[in-house]
């Protein structure tokens, strides 16, 4: 079972929030505007949560149109004001529920990430809000110690929540514990390269610790 913590920091898009259609469609019409297309939403959700610019060279795209990209589509997606974007079941009331003080490391800038918290009415649940601001990206460590770092506290009194690869890698280089979730956009085989402390298939799992995944569960 998952033991309480002090402090614990969410990722945001795929982890609290179900975001995947406004940034896939704002990443469209960036790849579209740039002579790119054919590329599936579903082969784009796996990207969620990391830079775009991993997505770009993925892609194979001229290195010269990379910063017009990143431009673009950081232009184009607040246009879209997260019509789509919904709060993941049950995500509120695990934040309204689960003890200690809270943080998000996202790959969202701050100003971002506390508006869509504002928007969504769970702003009054965290103590501090970290977006990537000039520095590198998950799976960099940056933003997940520049989130602890704020709330004073050390590595080990902390949960990091997330459901990526990158955020489960980020996590292990800050040197804090992970807990791996299992309804965001992450590949669950990739996530378990990083060997999370803890997997749970509902937020509410954080709360009940009767119905908590054993630590270092198995992907069955």
């Amino acid at each position: 079972m998952i033991p309480r913590f002090g402090v614990y920091v969410f990722d945001l898009d795929g982890t609290l929030m179900d975001s995947a259609q406004d940034i896939c469609a704002a990443i469209q019409d960036t790849l579209q505007t740039f002579g790119r297309s054919g590329v599936s939403d579903a082969a784009l959700r796996c990207y969620i949560g990391r830079h775009l610019l991993d997505m770009f060279i993925d892609l194979g795209l001229d290195m010269d149109l990379m910063e017009p990209m990143i431009a673009h589509y950081r232009s184009v997606y607040p246009t879209y004001k997260h019509r789509r974007t919904k709060v993941f079941p049950g995500v509120e009331e695990m934040l309204a529920g689960l003890g200690g003080r809270k943080s998000t490391a996202t790959t969202k800038g701050t100003p971002m990430t506390r508006a869509v918290l504002e928007q969504f009415g769970l702003i009054r649940h965290f103590d501090h809000v970290q977006g990537t601001d000039g520095f590198p990206a998950k799976p960099e460590p940056d933003v997940i110690l520049r989130s602890i770092e704020a709330l004073g506290v050390r590595p080990e009194e902390c949960l990091f929540v997330g459901d990526s690869e990158a955020d489960m890698e980020a996590g292990r280089r800050a040197g804090v514990r992970t807990c791996a979730v299992r309804w965001g956009y992450g590949d669950p085989e990739r996530m378990a390269k990083w060997s999370p402390d803890w997997w749970i298939e509902r937020p509410e799992e954080l709360l009940d610790e009767r119905q908590s995944s054993l630590h270092n569960c198995a992907l069955d």
